[in-house]
């Protein structure tokens, strides 16, 4: 399908469960007389609060639906995903992308099947919206209770991946939100394919279709009108991709963000550890997919286990093709290792190559930790309980791990049926961000009649 008829689809498509479609532009258009994408993202802005106030009067049982059909309507949408996903992959080439860049993108019918299964396990998720918090009793007889409420309206912006598309609005559904989905130029037409097959599902469960919207123009001036708000109308941002994506949402971003900037990812190696489980966790934690965010980036090693670890790690991970970086220590075990400088320790590789030294006990750690991390996942390997008790209080990141592999920091993993990303502030939501972090809460007070003082 080509791009002109692709965002005919959507527009027409929009038209019949919504009324009259918005102005489409594509990307470098936005100067034309008859695109205005201040306007179109406005009205993106209204139908989603319009949405949201549906979806927050919803069932549970109701929200549950919808999703399923969402599910089956993006395995019947099969043959237009895939129509759209070649012209991308076709346009990736044209543009010189690498094969591993566009195996990211690319979809096939299994891919689109595991996307609609990943749909179908949200629905069964535990509803996260009315839960009781709290409840407790004031002494003038007031109850009052904490119940779990949706967030509103979530701006998600993405890169190339299109089943984020379909994760990041399921999510976004499960817990009573509307979405407002910004993909990246690469899978524009992947992602709008299987935007319009779940809103289409959701219109036929009786869920309003503008629960889920994809901004219909590659045009960049989109992104900053999400991160205006629209008005008021968008609650938070979540950017999922690249540095220079998340710092420009971080810089510009005029409403609450859920982001992490890097994964500076360390795995300490306490002179106590078990080798064997060092060896796992460590080979793990770098080299099982080395482009996640979790990924190891840097190796700290006791050096007052050196003698019986430093080698081994370092030779194992040499042996696996990951370039080993180091200091004179480090270099000293195996020619293959390279030279490290001061920009390592800060560098996020996503690629097999990780730094690595030795530190003076869980003291040396910590302090490397403490100037280098991300906060984003930090590992301890021991068997010394109190030690891994301390590293697990004391490093401040938003996932900590005793004698497990990093690669785990993923709300999948967490049993939360899928992530939107790995938040490392400190307000709201942090770690991975599913369908429970993706609420808030109000207070219900009930009386009989109490007046104030």
């Amino acid at each position: 399908m080509s791009t002109a008829a692709n965002l005919a689809h959507t527009a027409s498509a929009a038209s019949s469960v919504r009324g009259p479609a918005t102005p489409v532009a594509t990307e470098g258009a936005a100067s034309a007389p008859d695109v205005d994408v201040a306007a179109l993202m406005a009205d993106m802005g209204r139908r989603a609060v319009v949405a949201r106030r549906e979806l927050a009067l919803a069932s549970a049982e109701t929200r549950t639906a919808a999703l399923v059909a969402a599910a089956d309507a993006i395995r019947r949408a099969s043959p237009d995903i895939l129509a759209a996903n070649a012209d991308d992959i076709a346009e990736a080439r044209a543009n010189g992308q690498t094969e591993a860049y566009i195996d990211r993108l690319a979809l096939d019918g299994a891919r689109i099947d595991a996307i609609a299964d990943g749909v179908a396990a949200i629905a069964a998720l535990p509803d996260p919206v009315g839960k009781v918090l709290a409840t407790f009793e004031r002494p003038n007889g007031l109850i009052i209770q904490r119940v779990s409420t949706p967030l509103g309206v979530i701006g998600i912006i993405f890169e190339s991946r299109p089943n984020v598309t379909a994760d990041a609005a399921a999510l976004s559904l499960k817990a009573g939100n509307a979405v407002i989905l910004r993909s990246g130029s690469d899978s524009f037409r992947s992602a709008s394919a299987i935007a319009r097959a779940m809103s289409e599902g959701l219109a036929v469960a009786g869920v309003p279709a503008d629960a889920v919207q994809l901004v219909p123009t590659r045009d960049r001036a989109a992104v900053g009108e999400m991160l205006r708000g629209l008005n008021g109308a968008v609650d938070v941002i979540v950017p999922r991709g690249g540095k220079s994506l998340v710092e420009r949402v971080q810089n510009e971003a005029r409403v609450p963000v859920f982001a992490h900037l890097e994964g500076l990812v360390h795995v300490y190696v306490d002179a106590e550890a078990d080798l064997e489980t060092a060896r796992a966790v460590v080979l793990n934690s770098k080299m099982r997919r080395t482009s996640i965010c979790g990924a190891a980036e840097t190796l700290l090693i006791d050096r007052a286990g050196a003698g019986r670890l430093l080698a081994p790690l370092v030779s194992m991970l040499l042996d696996a093709g990951c370039e080993v970086r180091g200091d004179a220590d480090i270099r000293a075990v195996d020619a293959r290792v390279t030279d490290v400088s001061d920009a390592d320790w800060g560098a996020e590789y996503l690629e097999a190559i990780i730094s690595a030294r030795l530190v003076d006990g869980l003291d040396g750690a910590l302090a490397h930790i403490n100037a280098w991390s991300s906060q984003h996942t930090d590992c301890i390997i021991t068997e010394n309980v109190g030690k891994a008790e301390r590293f697990l209080n004391e490093v401040d990141s938003a996932i900590v791990l005793h004698n497990a592999s990093t690669q785990f920091a993923d709300g999948g993993e967490f049993g939360f049926g899928g992530e939107i990303g790995i938040a490392t502030g400190r307000m709201h939501a942090r770690g991975p961000v599913g369908a429970e972090q993706l609420t808030s809460f109000k207070y219900k007070v009930r009386g009989a009649g109490q007046t104030r003082p």
